[in-house]
This record gives C-alpha cells, structure tokens and sequence, in this order.
C-alpha cells in the first residue's frame, strides 16, 4: 500500500528536518556540510517520485483520490502534489520575513532575475499541463465513449450478443483513460521537480538549505493540521 510507503517518507523527511535545523542554527557551518545535506534532502524528493511512479503504474485513480492524506490536503493539491508556482510565494515569504534563515533575505539583483525567468516558465508550464488535463477530461465524452455507452445499454436491454464485445471495449476505453491520466500526473511531477531544481540552482548553498528546511516545514505542517482538522471533524460526528 503506497500509505504505508508515504508515512516512511514522511518520517524520513521530518528525520531530515531536524537535521536541516540543526545545521542552519549553527554559527559556523563548512559549505560541505551544507551541501551534503542539501544533497541528501533533494535526493530523498526524487526518490518520492520513483516511489509514486511505480505505484502509480498499477492503480493510477489512487492519486487522483489519495485516502493517505487528510481532505485539508486534498484541497491543496494540483493535480495530484503541490502546484509548482507555490514555490516563488514560498520564496518571497522567507524573503520578507527571513524565517526560518536570513539567507533569503540577501538575494542579489541576479538570483532576482533568474528567479523571475522561472516563474514566467514554470507558469507555462502548469498550464500546459493543465490544457493536457482539460484534454483528458474532454476526451470522456469523445466517440469511442458514446459508442461504449451506448452497447452497454442495449446489454443492459437484453443484448446479449454483444456483451464479449462490450466487454472488450470496456477494457480499452478504461485502459487508454489510465494510460491518460498517469501521462498528466507524470507531466505535472515532472514540472514539480523541474522547479524545486530551478530554484536550487539559482541559490547559494546556505540560501538551498534555509529553503528545503521552509518548504518541508511546511508541508509536515500541513499534514499536521489537517490530521488535526479530521479528528476534530470526527468527534464532532460522535
């Protein structure tokens, strides 16, 4: 079960957390060190996606409907994760409040520039994948799936000469829906990634670690609030 795998994930992310707070509140810390654990950080979210990929593979619908993560969650996902361009507000965020490391606060006029560059991408980027998911969703009511519709009535009428045939094509139409969707939630990951790389690239050493320390602060905080939110919803319902 991918929960399984996500909650060991989560663990090691908060592991490395603590870790990433430990090396930011030292005085004096080598630019090794920092870039070790940068390393080791980035390389534990690729390893999310290998993870989510290979699951995804064999029940693709689990991620577009995860029952992992509480509905607060879900109401910030797109298309199945975080939306890419959530990273430049987390950005300016720590620019203005220097929280939870000044290093983001000293951007220079260049690391601006290249910043800007790209959010004008990834923003083109989201919205072709968004056109590609719009596309998948159309694609619903194309040909193929009114013809489907249609012999699975007369099926449902007595039709039963046509039941093995009904069936075949129940089995492609369901199948190309899926090969669909996994391409979308690829695409989208994929820009995800693009991304958490493009900011890293732009920034020092010390200005990476601040940043992966907020970015997963946040999202182990979102967890908690929303497994706090769906108790709370719960004892309500008793």
């Amino acid at each position: 079960m991918f929960s399984e795998i996500f909650e060991k994930w989560l663990y090691q992310l908060d592991e490395y957390l603590q870790q990433l707070l430990r090396v930011s509140s030292q005085q004096v810390s080598s630019e090794q060190e920092v870039q070790h654990l940068v390393s080791k950080v980035t390389q534990h979210y690729k390893e999310y996606y290998t993870l989510k990929w290979a699951s995804a593979h064999d029940d693709v619908l689990a991620f577009f409907c995860p029952t992992w993560i509480s509905p607060l969650e879900k109401a910030y996902l797109w298309i199945t994760g975080w939306k890419p361009s959530m990273m430049f507000k987390l950005l300016e965020s720590m620019r203005t409040t220097g929280f939870p490391g000044r290093s983001l606060t000293e951007l220079t006029q260049e690391q601006l520039t290249e910043i800007e560059q790209l959010k004008m991408k990834v923003r083109s980027e989201e919205e072709k994948v968004e056109r590609e998911m719009e596309r998948q969703q159309v694609a619903l009511a194309d040909r193929k799936m009114v013809e489907l519709a249609r012999l699975t009535s007369q099926v449902r009428n007595g039709g039963d000469s046509v039941g093995e045939r009904v069936e075949g094509l129940v089995e492609v139409a369901l199948s190309g829906l899926m090969a669909g969707l996994e391409k979308v939630m690829k695409a989208a990951d994929c820009v995800r990634l693009r991304i958490l790389k493009g900011v890293l690239d732009v920034l020092s050493p010390l200005q990476s670690l601040d940043f992966l320390t907020a970015f997963s602060m946040l999202q182990l905080q979102l967890r908690h609030l929303g497994k706090r939110s769906y108790s709370d919803v719960q004892l309500l319902e008793v």
